[in-house]
């Protein structure tokens, strides 16, 4: 924890005055110090050379804090693997709060600890961001937001429009894992063991496979808000192609199954912080999984589906018994704030 001689924040702290100087000499710059970050400008200047991917995405979980994670590394690595999902390769964010009046310092500076390791293991520098404190019930405690920058890789070329037909679809992990995290906090679910949100950042296994794989990874796309569901509806339309998924091949923990089943949720729609969809050539998509399942990342991949010039525009679930479905783009909101 910093020396501060305050416990909470208060709107004295977003002034731009004393108090915030304080808040940030004793935080962010001291625990997030790069020399970049350290010149204190406007903003930052950096050095990038050939093409370049760009991204933002703001961060509104609730609660803050959930099994597995909290809101900071959370924005860190949602920004970190939106650009690696470009092909790029991650280098520099910026890093934005809005801090509702009212919250305990201790709980700043856990967040911030978790910026602060999340960038290390993505191998990202903070170099630019900005505070502002809001009245107390004018927020939920902190928003925040982040944007990247980075070098897109020299072997990528992630476009919709490279998908084909006959292209595998395939999943880096168990599907519906951090919203279920998030609401079994909030509803009080027990089970044997405690569901963990699987956010991380994938740059690093991106990068790897790209080296190897190259032009014939044609689309990567993380199913965040909306769930793998709504990616694949989303891709389908695009491209003007049908999607085929099998039931029997979704990877789901058993727990994160039985949770939805209770709450009566579809995993499919529930939100993923640490999951990509990757659309490979035919050609090379066991060799890719082989791949993928020795990192860290992929130990639960799986080839879910395929791409097909049947029904153009749908996504068709086949059931486990054999049944098939057309899989609809998420209505509404399923799940309040997690992400």
């Amino acid at each position: 924890m910093p020396k501060l001689d305050f416990d909470v924040i208060t709107l004295g702290h977003g002034s731009g005055g004393l108090l915030t100087n304080k808040l940030l000499d004793s935080g962010v710059f001291d625990l997030l110090s790069n020399p970049i970050l350290d010149a204190r400008h406007d903003g930052a200047f950096i050095e990038l050379d050939g093409k370049t991917a760009f991204s933002t995405d703001s961060f509104l979980v609730s609660p803050i804090f959930f099994p597995g994670g909290n809101i900071g590394e959370l924005a860190v690595n949602g920004t970190v693997n939106d650009l690696a999902m470009c092909g790029a390769i991650p280098k520099y964010l910026s890093l934005s709060f809005i801090i509702e009046e009212g919250l305990k310092v201790s709980e700043f500076w856990e967040v911030l600890v978790a910026v602060k390791f999340a960038c290390e293991k993505a191998g990202v520098h903070v170099v630019t961001g900005d505070t502002k404190v809001v009245e107390k019930g004018k927020g939920d405690k902190i928003f925040i937001n982040t944007s990247g920058i980075g070098k897109v890789h020299p072997k990528a070329n992630i476009a919709a429009s490279t998908i084909k037909k006959s292209d595998k679809i395939i999943i880096s992990g168990q599907v519906a894992t951090h919203g279920m995290a998030i609401m079994s906090v909030r509803e009080g679910l027990e089970f044997d063991s405690e569901i963990e949100s699987d956010t991380t950042n994938l740059n690093h296994t991106i990068s790897g496979l790209l080296d190897q794989f190259g032009e014939d990874i044609h689309l990567l796309t993380d199913p965040t808000r909306g769930g793998v569901a709504t990616v694949l509806k989303e891709t389908a339309q695009s491209i003007k192609l049908g999607i085929d998924i099998f039931q029997k091949d979704l990877p789901i923990n058993d727990q994160v199954s039985s949770a939805c089943e209770l709450l009566g949720l579809d995993p499919l729609y529930v939100a993923n912080e640490g999951l990509f969809i990757a659309f490979v050539n035919e050609a090379v998509a066991d060799k890719f999984l082989s791949e993928l399942q020795k990192n860290e990342n992929g130990t639960h991949a799986k080839i879910i589906g395929m791409v097909t010039e049947e029904h153009p525009g749908q996504v068709i679930l086949e059931s486990a018994i054999g049944g098939k479905r057309v899989v609809s783009m998420l209505p509404g909101e399923q799940l309040p704030r997690i992400c």
